[in-house]
């Protein structure tokens, strides 16, 4: 294949000992029964045996169809069951049970559960292969994928399309999109594996978010050359691309394309589509498709109304945000936390005060979202509305509501009092921070120092500077300007020219 690692494909056991797997292992006793165990067990009513067997698998089956299990204890519970039964259930059953264990992504524990199967002479089957590729490329381990492929032709299976579905997904996984196509092109020549609409899926998805459009579209013609019809996954994935590099026209082409081919858009589409030109401040466009969405009957979601708010709000519309909001909860959709934390957020950038409190009010009267979030986007809306009196008294109120200050809240906090000129205290509270409460970031120190330089605390200022340099933190581009400033005017040590440097 040219592709495979080059460890030691004889064994799973050789590619496992390279693996380092912390889980506890289970407790396997099935094949170690004595001689007179086995007699004694001879005597079991056989029909008793034979419903108890049945109804164990059964169980299993549809637990794994139904995806009913618990948790993964309920799941190694049932592993272990079927080890002790007599005769061993089938590999069929046993990679359906492992199956369902990686689909609740507990990789680690399918690896160390087929590890201890092959230990005990259980020979795995091109199934439980094919799980155990999947379990070493979500893990980021694609390398220990191609030892098993490479196990699968020493003993005689063919890979299918999952498997090079498998391996082309963990390839992507790790941002090698080259090498999977290189993969799909040598599986197709070699092994006379034909991709299918799922391998393009991966690469058209991959390629257009390693924004590599040009690609992801040669790989898109070729899908239709050879009539594999593409699905509104890879529709999605190609507009999704286009608006990632603000290519609208080709965004609206790739949705246009897919109308005309009869492949129905979803609410993705729509959500992507609207997603790219609200990003471009295309506004009234993104509002002509969310009612073109309506009129074709797909249903509008959390997503595609956050969307929106958040839109009108970044363009200075805080009225059409409103609108919207009060649209969405006529309309059935509750605002998520996100949705309140948008509004909320541009009502105050948008020096809407009184509308922006109105909602946090509401918020507050339903008991609706609280969290540390929320009360960030508050308080710095109350420091910029020159509210600090109030401001303050939610910052310190936060404990009382079950929520701790995190760095933001606290650099909001000392931001707004050196708004005010309350410089000692935003100084005293920085004091507080500084190992006792929580770690200082670079912004802390920035905005401190832009504070303390603003009401010619430069002597301070400087203290600062040389902390944050010595921690390791650099000045941002504001407070170097301001410096640089003062150099000008003579007003400053020559020596912060040198500090500057250093915290770059």
């Amino acid at each position: 294949m040219g592709m495979a690692s080059t460890i030691s494909s004889s064994s799973l056991v050789s590619i496992f000992n390279h693996f380092s797997i912390r889980i506890s292992r289970v407790p396997f006793h099935a094949l170690s029964l004595t001689q007179s165990q086995t007699n004694s067990s001879a005597s079991v009513n056989v029909e008793t045996h034979d419903s108890n067997h049945s109804q164990l698998l059964k169980s299993m089956r549809d637990k794994c169809k139904g995806g009913s299990f618990r948790n993964v204890d309920d799941a190694l519970d049932l592993f272990d069951k079927m080890l002790h039964l007599s005769p061993l259930p089938s590999f069929v059953d046993f990679t359906l049970l492992l199956g369902a264990i990686a689909r609740m992504k507990h990789y680690s524990l399918v690896i160390s559960l087929i590890r201890d199967m092959e230990s005990l002479k259980i020979s795995p089957d091109f199934y439980t292969l094919n799980t155990l590729i999947n379990c070493f490329c979500h893990l980021n381990r694609v390398d220990f994928g191609f030892s098993v492929l490479a196990r699968l032709f020493k003993l005689g299976y063919q890979p299918d399309r999952i498997t090079l579905n498998t391996l082309v997904k963990g390839l992507c996984l790790q941002a090698n999109v080259v090498e999977a196509v290189r993969l799909v092109d040598e599986m197709e020549k070699k092994g006379k594996i034909v991709p299918d609409v799922k391998t393009f899926n991966i690469l058209v998805d991959t390629l257009c978010k390693e924004g590599m459009l040009t690609e992801a579209k040669e790989v898109f013609d070729v899908m239709i050359q050879r009539a594999i019809e593409p699905n509104t996954i890879i529709y999605n994935s190609l507009i999704d691309g286009y608006c990632l590099q603000s290519k609208m026209d080709g965004a609206v082409k790739a949705f246009n394309m897919m109308v005309e081919r009869g492949c129905s858009p979803d609410v993705f589409s729509y959500n992507i589509l609207m997603n790219g030109y609200c990003k471009n401040k295309r506004i009234d466009e993104a509002m002509h498709l969310f009612h073109k969405m309506s009129n074709k009957g797909v249903t509008t979601d959390i997503v595609t109304y956050n969307t929106f708010i958040g839109s009108f709000c970044r363009v200075e519309r805080p009225q059409g945000a409103l609108k919207l909001f009060h649209m969405m909860r006529a309309r059935g959709q509750h605002p998520d936390v996100q949705t309140y934390a948008v509004l909320l957020d541009g009502l105050f950038k948008n020096k809407n005060f009184v509308e922006a409190m109105a909602l946090f009010q509401e918020m507050e009267d339903n008991k609706l979202y609280h969290n540390t979030v929320i009360f960030n986007i508050l308080i710095d809306g109350l420091c910029n509305a020159e509210e600090i009196t109030i401001a303050r008294k939610i910052f310190y109120c936060l404990p009382t509501k079950g929520l701790q200050h995190d760095v933001w809240t606290h650099n909001i906090m000392i931001k707004g009092l050196c708004k005010e000129g309350l410089i000692d205290e935003a100084s005293e509270l920085l004091r507080k921070m500084d190992g006792h409460v929580c770690p200082l970031n670079e912004c802390t120190y920035n905005t401190i120092i832009q504070g303390l330089l603003r009401h010619n605390e430069m002597s301070r200022a400087m203290k600062y500077l040389h902390i944050m340099v010595e921690k390791g933190f650099s000045a941002n581009a504001t407070t170097a300007a301001v410096f640089i400033e003062l150099l000008s005017t003579n007003q400053a040590d020559k020596n912060i020219q040198e500090l500057l440097q250093k915290s770059r």
